[in-house]
């Protein structure tokens, strides 16, 4: 199945190197053929099914489409072989059809190409010439077809046209014979002297009366109502366009051992027309619409616009009402349903990594082995993004390189092709092409992101190329366009030489409305409206950094990012052909600041302190921008233990006055906490407001002291705060630590606490807050034999990563919990143990002291902490050992 490729052929004096045309997968596309044409078959045998029905809705044509360069015509000229075998000689990897077999299956592939030189007049040759083989006249059509050409090629004789075209050498030379057999047939039939029997016109002319008298001489054609109507009609190219409607009704009269279903492939839809000129677009519908025994395989560049309602006047039959099948946007070619679930445009698919893989290993062979050795072909496939022009052309590269004496290496393939930008561009008005650069600096985008960022004053260039199938379409994304990827990045990359190319002036013009664009969107968007912000900022951020722009905008949205605590992932990609030359302006600072901030969520937080640390030093950040390094730095300290340097940097954010500075005073309330001084952090919250998330605050000093009550009821009020203010991650922070305070006294009710928890951090990304609710469960479920220790095991192995100490720490007392409930004094002191390594008086010092009270161990004086509890050391201890026993009788209660 596998056609032999001149161009390589031709490209090397190696004659053992066999340079095979190689055709991979599309399977799907094979399926749906074969579902199309099993349904069609299925329609054509329904006794309800009227070929002169013209009113019917139509269903037969199939559309596939992609960018130039997919293998659409090679999918084309595959699927003309196996249809004309029946399916024997199909691609491997296509099952056997499964159609009818007592149906003859009549393949007709028509190149629409400019450069096959297909007018609509051949068209129709095509199709009659294909049907010539039948071996009998089609006496309705041939009659009008006749009467055309001689009235349209007046003096040049049909047989000779054919044989000049090679028309003749393609399909015989039979429709001419068949052609005046027809003519013969008819005189003979209406009694026309001989003399006349060669006269198309006084043929036809005696055949219309008859038709019209409805005499018996006419009886044959007779059926054929609209035949008469035709023969009168004048014959030129627009009354050609309806002799099709002859054509189908011919097909329909044969005999049952004579009958064919035509299946007519169009390949190169594209070339026929454009969007606005539709005249041989016209022509090619009614030939559709008025066979509606053949079945149409349409394949192009652009999805068929037939279905749609603001096409009429334009073309004859419009709307979904004529096309239902045609209505459906744009099906995935990778999971192409069954036709008869509704969709007939499938949009053709990059090659899998595999695919990918096995055409390169095909395409270039030595006695039935890959020449492109398997690293090469890697390479090479994981730059294509399975784009089969791609592969083509590094094929063809991969031999330029040998005929200069050296072996391709990797290095070779990390390049673009400029061939594939004016394959993309090929048929593109100039401003189609001048949109489709500008919005290769961008990720996704709407039409009114293209058209700004293109400069332009009006959408239509960029509505237009919307419908280009190298634009895919995303309708659920915030911007629902986007480029595919390997045009985009050849766009960006290759040095093209095409006659509007840019210059690198242009390029950083494009760059600077598109950043200004972005920043307008977010500015007039909703407030809360998050999906926005990321998308603006992740786009924003690669534009500022790759062409070094001003922070303008991006400084606003960064405050506002980090406002909820959310963090989502906002690192771009690496610049294309980075130099690793590491942070040189303030974008590229600001990019790394959000990154890294995003990034803490997954990573130890030390990694997070010496990124920080190495963006403070840099220098590049302007002075608010400067202070939130300082302060989230603070924060990664205080996480890690590093109090002093934790102190001191919430000090400086403090003495700023900057919009951190309630935060950081938060931050210095903390840390008394952590060092046991909680008649201090108690009167600092006080003071802190909303801003300083006082609640929080308040439940943090509370529920140390045993008072579950006092922190769940803070930390409810904390939640409701963050929801009224619509900060997702401070009420999602504020539930974790109040299902983790409950899940110490009543497991029930923890229950559905922890699943509050769950929901509000199913949207955020939070890891403190992630563990606080896992904690939280073993907490529920202290006391009980369910896998407890091996629960532990796995939340501390995941604890030891992230670099949260106070984490540790935490986990640590639920373990002391779970032996105080079950009375093990053992494993109690060796939690006391462990808690006293992970502590210093400093730091958390106190939950060794808590763990001796839950246990109702004396506290010895020369380990007690420096703690100040609010209401005296006896008051707390009685607390935590009350909700030891109320869990032991929560156990024992049936």
């Amino acid at each position: 199945m596998a056609g032999r490729d001149l161009r390589a052929l031709f490209s090397s004096n190696d004659r053992s190197l066999a340079a095979s045309e190689a055709f991979t997968n599309r399977q799907g596309q094979w399926q749906a053929v074969t579902d199309a044409l099993g349904e069609h078959l299925r329609r054509l045998t329904d006794p309800a099914f009227d070929v002169e029905d013209l009113e019917a809705p139509r269903r037969n044509v199939l559309v596939f489409h992609g960018v130039g360069g997919i293998g659409k015509s090679t999918l084309s000229r595959k699927l003309e072989a196996a249809l004309a075998t029946g399916g024997e000689q199909r691609p491997a990897q296509w099952p056997a059809p499964a159609w009818p077999t007592d149906h003859r299956i009549l393949p007709v592939r028509i190149d629409l190409a400019r450069s096959a030189g297909m007018d609509f007049e051949r068209v129709v040759l095509t199709l009659r010439l294909a049907l010539a083989e039948l071996g009998r006249p089609l006496p309705a059509f041939d009659l009008a077809l006749r009467r055309y050409w001689e009235h349209t090629h007046p003096g040049e004789s049909l047989e000779e046209y054919l044989r000049r075209d090679g028309l003749a050498a393609r399909f015989g030379k039979a429709l001419p014979q068949q052609m005046q057999s027809a003519l013969g047939d008819v005189a003979q039939a209406l009694l026309l002297p001989g003399t006349v029997a060669t006269a198309v016109s006084q043929v036809t002319g005696a055949l219309v009366r008859s038709l019209r008298e409805r005499r018996q001489t006419a009886a044959a054609l007779a059926g054929c109502g609209r035949l008469a109507d035709l023969l009168e009609a004048e014959p030129d190219l627009d009354a050609l366009s309806f002799y099709p409607h002859l054509l189908a009704w011919e097909l329909a009269q044969l005999p049952a051992d004579k009958a064919v279903v035509p299946v007519v492939l169009l390949d190169t839809f594209e070339d026929i027309g454009d969007r606005t000129h539709r005249d041989f677009e016209r022509l090619l519908q009614r030939v559709v619409w008025l066979m509606p025994n053949a079945l149409f395989l349409l394949t192009g560049r652009s999805r068929l616009q037939w279905a749609e309602e603001a096409l009429a006047g334009q073309l004859d039959w419009t709307g979904p009402a004529a096309w239902p099948a045609l209505a459906i946007r744009d099906l995935p070619a990778a999971r192409t349903p069954s036709p008869s679930a509704g969709g007939r445009q499938f949009l053709i698919g990059d090659f899998s990594p595999e695919d990918c893989e096995d055409y390169l290993a095909r395409r270039l062979a030595r006695n039935g082995q890959p020449v492109i050795d398997a690293r090469l072909r890697q390479v090479i496939t994981s730059r294509s993004h399975g784009l089969p022009l791609y592969l083509d052309l590094a094929a063809m590269r991969f031999l330029e390189i040998r005929r200069s004496g050296r072996t391709p290496q990797p290095a070779d393939f990390d390049a673009d092709f400029p061939a594939l930008i004016a394959r993309t561009l090929a048929d593109l008005t100039p401003d189609e092409r001048h949109v489709l650069r500008s919005v290769a600096l961008l990720d996704a985008f709407d039409l009114n992101l293209a058209t700004r960022t293109a400069g332009l004053t009006h959408q239509a260039p960029a509505l237009r190329l919307t419908e280009r199938p190298f634009v895919r379409h995303n309708p659920f994304g915030l911007w629902p366009f986007h480029l595919h990827d390997l045009i985009r990045s050849t766009l960006r990359t290759a040095d093209d030489q095409t006659d509007d190319r840019w210059s690198p002036t242009d390029w950083q013009q494009a760059a600077t409305r598109a950043f200004e664009a972005l920043g307008e969107q977010w500015s007039a968007g909703e407030t809360h409206d998050r999906l926005l912000l990321v998308g603006c900022l992740r786009q924003g951020l690669r534009l500022a950094r790759d062409h070094r722009l001003d922070l303008g905008w991006l400084t606003e949205a960064a405050w506002a990012y980090i406002g909820d605590s959310v963090w989502e992932p906002l690192a771009p990609p690496a610049r294309d052909h980075d130099t690793g030359t590491g942070l040189q302006t303030a974008a590229d600072a600001l990019v790394e600041i959000l990154s890294t901030l995003a990034r803490r969520q997954r990573e130890n937080r030390s990694r997070t302190a010496e990124r920080l640390t190495r963006l403070i030093d840099s220098g590049l950040l302007p002075p608010d921008l400067h202070d939130m390094a300082v302060y989230y730095l603070a924060k990664a300290q205080r996480d890690l233990g590093l109090t002093e340097d934790s102190r001191r940097g919430m000090q400086h954010v403090v003495a700023g006055g900057g919009r951190l500075a309630p935060n950081a005073r938060r931050g210095l309330a903390h840390l008394s906490r952590l060092a046991g001084d909680f008649p201090t952090a108690i009167d600092a919250a006080a003071h802190l407001g909303w801003e300083g998330r006082h609640h929080r605050v308040t439940g943090d000093v509370r529920w140390v002291q045993g008072d579950i009550a006092g922190g769940a009821q803070a930390f409810q009020a904390a939640r409701r705060e963050g929801e009224e203010h619509g900060k997702k991650g401070e009420a999602a922070m504020s539930q974790a630590m109040r299902a983790f305070t409950l899940a110490f006294a009543d497991p029930d009710v923890a229950d559905d606490e922890i699943e509050l928890a769950e929901q509000l951090l199913g949207p955020v990304d939070l890891r403190a807050a992630t563990l606080d609710v896992r904690i939280a469960e073993l907490l529920r479920d202290a006391g009980a034999d369910t896998g407890f220790a091996d629960r532990y095991q796995v939340l501390r192995a995941e604890i030891d990563t992230s670099g949260l100490a106070f984490a540790q720490a935490k986990l640590e007392l639920a373990l002391a919990f779970h032996h105080a409930v079950r009375d093990d004094q053992e494993g109690a002191a060796a939690s006391i143990s462990r808690l006293r390594a992970l502590t210093r008086q400093d730091y958390y010092a106190y939950y060794a002291d808590i763990a001796h009270f839950m246990a109702g161990l004396p506290l010895p004086a020369e380990s007690a902490s420096a703690a100040r509890w609010l209401d005296g050391e006896q008051a707390t201890r009685e607390r935590w050992r009350a909700l030891v026993t109320a869990r032991r009788e929560y156990l024992r209660t049936p």
